[in-house]
């Protein structure tokens, strides 16, 4: 049964907002990331992610992404995030394995937490952006 599932919690894997250049269009994204700082890798990693804003019943469309392995001290980009995307909520959420153990985490940043005021180095990625544990 549901109730008889142990699912632990979740340590050292986290969701970043990344605010870099794009050389290609030239001009400033926002992409977010999935960072592994685990010492182990971890596999069948699955990211489900939506945005939405309850005032103006607004709702993005549903992204899946799926990384087969990420290896430790590792990170990779999940997806851009486009115009209006970084003014509302956005959640993500995370399931993957670690071993033969199946974990799983919801990430969210609330609406108005993208913001360059907000931006703070991150020493894995190596860059500035908004960090949720």
């Amino acid at each position: 049964m549901k109730k008889d599932l142990e699912i632990p919690e979740v340590t050292n894997i986290f969701i970043a907002v990344v605010k870099e250049y794009n050389d290609e269009f030239l001009c400033e994204d926002w992409n977010a990331y999935i960072i592994n700082n685990k010492e182990v890798a971890i596999e069948m990693v699955l990211i489900v992610s939506k945005g939405y804003d309850e005032d103006k019943l607004l709702e993005t469309s549903i992204m899946r992404k799926k990384i087969e392995k990420l290896p430790a001290k590792s990170f990779a980009k999940i997806e851009l995030l486009q115009g209006e995307v970084v003014t509302i909520s956005n959640f993500f959420n995370v399931t993957f394995f670690e071993g033969n153990q199946l974990f799983d985490k919801k990430y969210l940043f609330e609406k108005g937490s993208i913001k360059e005021g907000a931006l703070r180095n991150i020493p894995l990625l190596n860059k500035r952006g908004i960090l949720v544990k």
